[in-house]
């Protein structure tokens, strides 16, 4: 059992006393914390656990680990290749062109004929994890459709990153506020001023995987036409560095995406007498 000040460390910050909770892995997107009345009138909280994104959390970090390891042995492709083509070999070889070199190479001795082995073995591993990613990868758009969610409509969001952002999140609604989902995200700025300069520097905090999934969604912005490079250019005009302009850029973001969660975990809204729903969110709102 994790004391409260170790899981103070993993959230960055204390729980209060009276918390019941059930600690699945550091910042768990899947536990949801709930109050309920007791007997005594002490408020108790009871852990809801969402089975969706425990399982849609599986299916990515399965996903993530299987592109890991496909580097390592690409690596290590390279490396064997290195030593058994006297010319070397470039790196970023596909496949198909290591198969090609390999098809070329006659060995005379032990070493080679050993090496070449080698290599043909990492060959067909590599071609075996294309196959198991691309289709980790197939699951999780599949489950991001299944789930209803709208996140892909939002410009540099596609179904992997919508699948990262559900199985991380979970429930939208145990973050109180946009400001706490920022948090969650390590958006929050954090104020680094120096007398008249007015200066906020990156947070480490918060999940890291969903702050690069931001940052991945800022960079594509920046580099369409979008309301996002419009917001990221009126901050550089405003004086901020490249870093900085992009960190808020990420930080309006966060709000985008977080009340996208809401808007899709909300019963729709019925249409008014003019027939209009509500406003909806641009897929490439950010200014």
């Amino acid at each position: 059992m994790l004391s409260r000040r170790a899981v103070g460390r993993c959230g960055r910050r204390e729980w209060p006393r009276g918390v019941f909770l059930v600690w699945l892995s550091c910042g768990a997107a899947s536990v949801e914390l709930r109050p309920q009345p007791s007997d005594d009138h002490i408020g108790l909280t009871t852990a809801r656990i969402d089975a969706t994104a425990t399982a849609l959390r599986a299916i990515v970090e399965h996903r993530d680990d299987l592109v890991k390891t496909r580097t390592q042995t690409v690596n290590r492709l390279h490396v064997v290749l290195t030593h058994l083509i006297p010319a070397g070999a470039a790196r970023g070889l596909s496949t198909d062109r290591s198969a090609e070199m390999l098809k070329r190479v006659r060995p005379r001795d032990v070493a080679g004929t050993t090496l070449r082995s080698l290599a043909a073995d990492l060959v067909a591993e590599v071609r075996q994890l294309d196959r198991r990613i691309d289709k980790a990868a197939r699951d999780i758009e599949a489950a991001v459709a299944e789930s209803g969610s709208s996140l892909t409509q939002l410009c540099g969001i596609a179904a992997l990153n919508a699948g990262k952002i559900l199985a991380r999140v979970g429930s939208v609604h145990r973050f109180r506020s946009a400001a706490a989902f920022a948090s969650y995200t390590g958006t929050a700025p954090i104020e680094a001023s120096s007398g008249d300069v007015v200066r906020h520097r990156l947070s480490r905090a918060g999940d890291r995987q969903l702050n690069y999934v931001l940052h991945t969604m800022a960079i594509t912005q920046i580099r369409r036409d979008t309301p996002g490079r419009a917001y990221y250019r009126r901050k550089r005009a405003a004086g901020k560095s490249h870093r900085e302009a992009l960190r808020c850029l990420k930080r309006r973001l966060s709000d985008f995406v977080y009340r996208q969660l809401l808007r899709d975990a909300t019963p729709a809204v019925t249409a008014g007498p003019g027939g209009q729903s509500g406003a909806t969110l641009s897929s490439c709102a950010a200014g």
